[in-house]
């Protein structure tokens, strides 16, 4: 074996081992290629959580949010919800948020106040005249600051969901007169804000999870609470009420808030697809919270004719707003003057 034919040999060995190299990187980074590939169209589910019905304004939002998505994306994003607190209650939600327990809720602007005591500028007594005026609030600077707050708690604010204007319910008297409240205990979300509120006109607030409301009604574990009528509705309260004032002292609506690490994460076309379907979603709920509140008032009428309902007079709501305003002054400092400010500042 001459010296030439070991050399020949040895280069053509070696080109065979270098084409077998090659073709395997090749057919390493194809795989690779469709694997990321797999990835990046790979579903992505959210957990969507609230603790209402799903014949309230958000309850029909969330399942239109969630139809809209899946059209949007071609079926990539799922969201799955979960009303009636089937996940969390209003207390446990936030925390639920920020660990990414789940991905999704839309609280009570009243449940963010544990966070934030600005957020209770929404619950100022008689803060609203009108859903245009909350609108402007909303949607405005005042919105805008308080998202601003959320990202720090690894929160983030998409939108602001309506529901509509709070009405009094009562077992023991109708509530006319600020003294008829006097020695009631009455279920409030959990507000410093509302507390006070309460305080203002003698009865006693007691702060309790939505979901156990209507069995302390019926329990007597309380004498009243306040809702909007399609909470009142869903949850049936008005069979365990005598008396329902329509009152309309303060306005409830909702955060739409996503775990912000998560949000960050997705590819930035389903998170565009998302906020398209949520603005559309929302923009239905501006028009249609009213006419549904609306509608389970006579409901309301219909299922139960002994419950007595009165509407305030414009001179029994100057006695009502008079007992209450002393608040605005008492939560300055807390809440903020250019929050506060910039609510009065609606109403001229």
């Amino acid at each position: 074996m001459n010296k030439r034919w070991i050399k020949v040999t040895f280069i053509t060995l070696m080109s065979i081992l270098l084409v077998f190299s090659m073709v395997g990187c090749s057919s390493k980074r194809t795989e690779q290629a469709s694997s990321n590939e797999e990835g990046n169209n790979q579903k992505i589910v959210i957990k969507f959580s609230h603790v209402v019905a799903e014949n309230t304004p958000k309850g029909q939002a969330a399942i239109m949010f969630a139809n809209k998505v899946k059209e949007k994306t071609n079926g990539r994003v799922e969201v799955q919800v979960f009303p009636n607190s089937q996940l969390y209650k209003d207390e446990d939600v936030l925390n639920a948020i920020q660990q990414g327990n789940v991905q999704m809720a839309a609280p009570a602007t009243s449940v963010i106040t544990k966070l934030y005591p600005q957020w209770q500028v929404f619950d100022l007594p008689f803060a609203f005249a009108d859903h245009e005026q909350v609108q402007q609030a909303m949607e405005g600077e005042i919105g805008k600051k308080l998202f601003s707050l959320l990202e720090e708690k690894n929160i983030k604010g998409l939108a602001m969901w309506d529901n509509g204007f709070k009405q009094m319910g009562s077992n023991k008297k109708e509530l006319i007169k600020p003294e008829d409240f006097a020695g009631q205990k009455f279920r409030v979300m959990s507000s410093k804000v509302l507390e006070e509120q309460f305080k203002a006109v003698g009865a006693n607030p007691v702060p309790m999870p939505f979901g156990e409301v209507y069995n302390a009604l019926e329990q007597g574990v309380i004498d009243g609470q306040e809702n909007t009528l399609s909470n009142i509705y869903s949850q049936k309260m008005h069979e365990v009420q005598k008396y329902l004032t329509l009152s309309y002292h303060g306005y409830l609506g909702y955060a739409v808030i996503t775990n912000k690490k998560f949000w960050d994460s997705l590819p930035a076309d389903v998170r565009s697809q998302i906020e398209a379907a949520l603005d559309e979603t929302t923009q239905w709920v501006r028009q249609n919270a009213k006419d549904i509140n609306e509608q389970m008032l006579q409901k309301i009428k219909a299922e139960n004719p002994k419950i007595k309902i009165h509407e305030l007079t414009p001179e029994e709501k100057k006695l009502w707003i008079a007992k209450m305003d002393p608040i605005y002054d008492k939560f300055k400092n807390e809440i903020g003057e250019d929050l506060i400010n910039a609510v009065r500042a609606l109403r001229k």
